[in-house]
């Protein structure tokens, strides 16, 4: 074993479209979403671990600070699971550098769980086939194949079943992030008590959406862009609708929630309209914080190794 560690870089990603199903039997909802990879990354590192110190974990970066560091971190499961089905006997170290928010909508745990699933394959050699790594990320949670895949997919059932999207060109994105997070589920309960005695129809693509990927046209993806889930998130944090009408009133072709939220993406035209913006959310008071992101990138992949 002539490597003791890797770094590997995986991305976050906003939710284009999210069309959100019933709530079923089993507790869940059928989902169809488009996911777009953006170039917002955490960097993960994998190392070999002293002997008998099992799964240690730590994190650093600018949005580290709540992450927890104990085996409810999705990272950590990951690990987990790689131990136990590989019959690894290392122990192992993660380091997570963190620049995607945390319970922000945008696959943050997901990203770094995906990151330990590559980074383990490459550092015991294991010789895993991408789609392998995907089905065992499913495993995890609905999004942390997509971290594996990046680019532009669907994602239906759970959101792990990833169909690649043809989509030309590249998109500049605005995000106006939050200082504080939306747990997911609430936000699903949230948007079946909205719901409460409608009849809601099976979830389904976007067919405008598609189009507009498939044209790389900003500004009828801008007008495409749709998530389910945006009533509940404003409805349980209602400065987001104040985020949503800077980003209109400042010219963006489309604003979203992404997934969960409580990051709004606003998908701009140009670096002029970029800039315009980022000022513009920066100064309203209404916002954590602001990024600046393209997409779609790459998955997660091995940046360097030591």
């Amino acid at each position: 074993m002539n490597t003791s560690g890797v770094v590997i870089r995986v991305p976050g990603k906003v939710n284009l479209g999210l069309s959100v199903g019933p709530l079923d039997s089993d507790g869940y909802h059928e989902l169809v979403t488009v996911f777009q990879a953006i170039s917002l990354f955490d960097d993960v590192t994998v190392q070999y671990g002293a002997e008998g110190t099992g799964i240690i974990l730590e994190a650093s970066g600018s949005t580290s600070a709540g992450v927890p560091l104990d085996s409810s971190n999705l990272a950590y499961k990951a690990a987990d699971i790689m131990i136990r089905r590989f019959q690894l006997t290392s122990d192992v170290s993660i380091h997570l550098k963190k620049e995607i928010p945390v319970a922000g909508g945008m696959a943050g745990g997901s990203a770094d769980a995906a990151g330990v699933i590559v980074g383990m394959d490459s550092l015991f050699e294991l010789g895993l086939s991408r789609d392998e790594l995907q089905r065992i990320g499913a495993e995890l949670g609905s999004d942390v194949p997509f971290g594996i895949a990046g680019g532009t997919a669907i994602g239906r059932g759970r959101g792990d079943q990833l169909t690649p999207v043809l989509a030309q060109g590249t998109y500049q994105w605005v995000l106006a992030l939050s200082s504080s997070g939306l747990s997911t589920p609430s936000v699903y309960a949230e948007c079946d008590r909205l719901r409460e005695g409608l009849s809601i129809a099976r979830p389904s693509a976007n067919d405008a959406l598609l189009q507009a990927l498939r044209a790389g046209d900003a500004k009828e993806l801008g007008k495409a862009l749709s998530n389910d889930l945006q009533s509940a998130a404003c409805s349980l944090r209602p400065a987001l609708r104040l985020v949503l009408d800077v980003g209109r009133e400042y010219g963006a072709l489309g604003c979203i929630v992404s997934g969960s939220g409580p990051t709004v993406a606003f998908l701009v035209e140009d670096e002029e309209k970029a800039l315009d913006l980022t000022v513009a959310l920066s100064s309203s008071g209404v916002v954590g914080g602001v990024v600046r992101a393209g997409g779609p990138t790459h998955g997660a992949r091995r940046i360097s190794s030591f």
